[in-house]
């Protein structure tokens, strides 16, 4: 067990953006909420998966929504609280012993943090993706059978909702629809779990991993002309691209964002175009009619001068980014993951090949 500080939630903010793909939401708002949870609450406690009693109750937390709608959408607080004493009082397994990410996202990284300092509960160093995706069911507890529900979901206005559903998928469709019914971003406790489905289901030390990479940034951020090489060796990544932003199609719909955004070549990419495809995260990488990544691999931007992620709410014309692609966790690289997150859920007629395979043929 260890405590987090302002700097670590600084850090992990940071790292989390990155892993975040280009969605899980404003870093920056969920990191406020979390620095100023510890100035009211004290403290946050996390603890690693080994610390965990294998007949403890945990109880991941999340905010839900499109990613755009958060940067005006912002949560008073309440949600939270209100959400964790719901599912408390509704599975009477007496009292929930910790809460943990169910993604590494922006504000999904976040969010837990707060939870655990309101309720006074550590948070466990894990979650259920090792990045970012957009859909419920997309998490490393449903490929090990876990259910999603019962589930709470609530908005800033007091609205409380409790599913139980036949199927995770199910608990996707009809939260999502709830939550464009709430304004489009809200907040749910999901996949309760015991301590031994946690450690066999979860993938492990992601917090520390994004404080890590957060950290990296931070430091090559603050160093004139820094080369991405650093980051590129902590997060085992491949710098797929550089370039201009030259156009954005973004659109809200169903409670996501889809979009694409295209860019041009410069310096050593320089004549040459990219095409990124998102839904909330970032999902095919291609450049002319090459194939450079695709998910579950992390496909993510950063800018060019500080390094910093960028998310597909922030991708603006004339902006110049950096795209990395970063090998996924093994979990998802399993033929059930493939089909839960691969491109052909998305809609894409396209093989899923590991980055590591793709970029070899990269010139």
């Amino acid at each position: 067990m260890r405590q987090l500080n302002e700097q670590s939630i600084e850090d992990i903010a940071l790292g989390a953006a990155l892993l975040g793909t280009g969605g899980g939401g404003d870093p920056y708002i969920g990191k406020l909420m979390a620095l100023q949870a510890i100035k009211k609450y004290g403290p946050i406690d996390i603890i690693s998966i080994d610390e965990v009693p294998d007949d403890a109750l945990i109880v991941p937390s999340a905010m839900m929504g499109a990613p755009t709608v958060l940067i005006e959408k912002i949560p008073n607080g309440s949600e939270f609280k209100r959400a964790f004493e719901v599912i408390e009082k509704f599975l009477s397994k007496g009292k929930i012993f910790a809460t943990v990410p169910i993604e590494a996202g922006g504000v999904n990284s976040m969010v837990p943090l707060l939870v655990a300092a309101q309720m006074r509960i550590p948070i466990v160093d894990c979650d259920g993706m090792g990045r970012a995706f957009p859909e419920l069911q997309m998490v490393t507890y449903h490929l090990e059978g876990i259910t999603a529900t019962p589930m709470v979901i609530t908005d800033e206005k007091g609205n409380v909702g409790l599913l139980d559903t036949i199927s995770n998928n199910w608990a996707e469709n009809i939260a999502r629809a709830m939550t464009v019914s709430m304004g489009g971003a809200v907040m749910i406790n999901i996949y309760h779990m015991t301590g031994k489905q946690l450690k066999k289901s979860s993938i492990r030390d992601i917090m520390t991993y994004s404080e890590r990479i957060g950290r990296t940034i931070r430091e090559i951020s603050q160093i004139e002309g820094s080369s991405i090489k650093k980051l590129l060796e902590v997060c085992n990544g491949y710098e797929l691209f550089r370039g201009k932003i030259v156009d954005v199609l973004r659109e809200t719909k169903r409670g996501f964002n889809f979009g694409t955004a295209k860019i041009d070549g410069i310096e050593n990419c320089k004549g040459e175009k990219l095409e990124i495809n998102f839904q909330n995260e970032n999902l095919i990488a291609k450049k002319g009619n090459k194939i450079l990544a695709t998910v579950p691999d992390l496909i993510c931007n950063v800018d060019l001068e500080s390094m910093l992620p960028i998310t597909t709410e922030a991708l603006k014309y004339g902006r110049r980014i950096i795209t990395i692609g970063i090998p996924c966790d093994t979990k998802w690289r399993t033929s059930k993951g493939i089909e839960t997150v691969g491109p052909r859920y998305f809609g894409y007629d396209i093989d899923y090949i590991p980055v590591e395979e793709r970029v070899k043929g990269v010139e």
